[in-house]
């Protein structure tokens, strides 16, 4: 399928705003460049039953978390920790308020939505060691937020996509309780990025090669970091025992190879895996469900694929 209208139309309106590229920036003009460009796509004014923000103790500092409750008020809810995207670098618990607040409604879920330590100022490995305690946190006190936290899974998009499949590994090797679903929307498994996908969607499709190399210039300590499986989780060695798992990407993102080299490799392994693929989509696209369509069928396939295992 050749790109998606709607996904052209995206694209088109930067060129033609002349919006300058974040790889231009330094990290924290990227980062207040990302917040403000986040809110211009989504969906707006999506209401909610309640949201908290607080703080909680990590192992190297506070973790500020915000807590979606659904419309429906419901208690003893399933518990979604989410992850947002950003490369590890840019955006927040702001930037994908939209986003959780559809996930909490449409599943009935009870969304905890972590603001993870980021680079350049917290490089690798402080993400995935916020986000394993962060779930660990949730674990243990989402019953005082209305949710039920024998019913717990873990979703994210991009870096997040990471960050969850990270936090489920971290799970297995400290002998934790493991998710009970991960969702996983075009997630980053390999560093390397070597992958065809990466030659091939490199550049006009938002997510190019030098912005992910930016990326990891900021995030990563040195290129040895891209063989931990902390940061490159295709590359842990044996994937038997994870959670049931949906895997999404999209046709035109780099990281398309590496999110389905990922299934693959759940698959091999005797987990239970859904992979789909959003023909003609970029990546990014769930968070611009003001301007694609697909957002809508994506985030609800998420959320019937989490139904289906914490219910």
């Amino acid at each position: 399928m050749t790109l998606d209208p709607q996904a052209k139309w995206v694209l088109d309106i930067a060129i033609e705003a002349k919006v300058p590229p974040l790889e231009e920036m330094t990290a924290q003009e990227a980062k207040r460049t990302y917040e403000e460009r986040a809110q211009k796509l989504c969906l707006k004014d999506i209401p909610i039953g309640k949201t908290e923000d607080l703080e909680i103790e990590g192992p190297n500092g506070t973790i500020p978390l915000r807590i979606y409750s659904p419309v429906s008020g419901d208690q003893n809810i399933p518990v979604i920790v989410f992850y947002h995207g950003g490369g590890w670098v840019i955006g927040s618990r702001n930037s994908h308020d939209s986003l959780c607040r559809q996930i909490s409604n449409e599943g009935n879920f009870l969304v905890i939505s972590v603001d993870y330590r980021m680079g350049p100022e917290a490089p690798f490995p402080a993400a995935p060691q916020d986000s394993f305690s962060a779930y660990k946190w949730a674990r243990a006190n989402a019953g005082k937020f209305g949710g039920g936290p024998s019913k717990v899974a873990v979703a994210g998009d991009s870096a997040g996509g990471n960050l969850s499949a990270v936090v489920s590994l971290m799970a297995l090797e400290d002998q934790f309780t493991l998710p009970d679903f991960q969702w996983l929307i075009y997630p980053a498994t390999n560093m390397h990025m070597t992958t065809p996908s990466h030659q091939d969607c490199g550049e006009g499709y938002f997510l190019t090669t030098s912005l992910m190399n930016w990326f990891q210039n900021h995030y990563l300590r040195s290129p040895s970091d891209r063989d931990d499986w902390r940061a490159s989780p295709l590359l842990y060695p044996e994937l038997s025992n994870m959670p049931g798992s949906l895997i999404q990407t999209a046709q035109y993102d780099p990281l398309k190879d590496e999110g389905k080299a990922f299934a693959m490799k759940l698959q091999e392994a005797g987990a239970s895996v859904t992979y789909t693929d959003y023909a003609g989509m970029i990546h990014g696209f769930i968070n611009l469900g003001g301007a694609i369509d697909k957002a809508k069928a994506a985030i609800s396939e998420g959320v019937t694929h989490l139904n289906n295992a914490l219910r």
